[in-house]
């Protein structure tokens, strides 16, 4: 098992991401597939940087992953008000994906805190 398995940060991280990549996908369905691609991406990007991040030799070095998939968060986020400003998803989908994303961030935020408080 690698280490970011057993994170429940990066875990809530995969279950969006399943939320999100269906949403991508119904905005390539309307031909939208740049837009649908940088959402797949920017949504990826937070969990990939929680895993990379937890192979690093040290806590300084993990707390960078950990600022990079918070940034993740943001992103995903300004696309996901995009899309609903476009009309690719309805409201109640851009809540749910909110409302999760602002879990996660508080979460990565914690948890980044916490290597803070431990010697590096």
């Amino acid at each position: 098992m690698f280490r970011f398995e057993g994170l429940e940060v990066w875990k809530r991280s995969i279950k969006i991401i399943d939320e999100i990549f269906d949403i991508a996908d119904c905005i390539e369905d309307r031909h939208k597939y740049r837009f649908a691609e940088q959402l797949r991406a920017a949504s990826l990007s937070i969990s990939n940087n929680i895993a990379e991040g937890s192979g690093s030799t040290s806590k300084k070095e993990f707390r960078q992953y950990l600022n990079h998939s918070h940034r993740s968060i943001f992103e995903t986020f300004n696309m996901i008000f995009i899309a609903t400003r476009r009309k690719y998803i309805t409201e109640s989908q851009k809540i749910i994906i909110t409302n999760e994303l602002e879990e996660i961030s508080k979460m990565v935020i914690g948890f980044s805190s916490s290597l803070s408080t431990r010697h590096s």
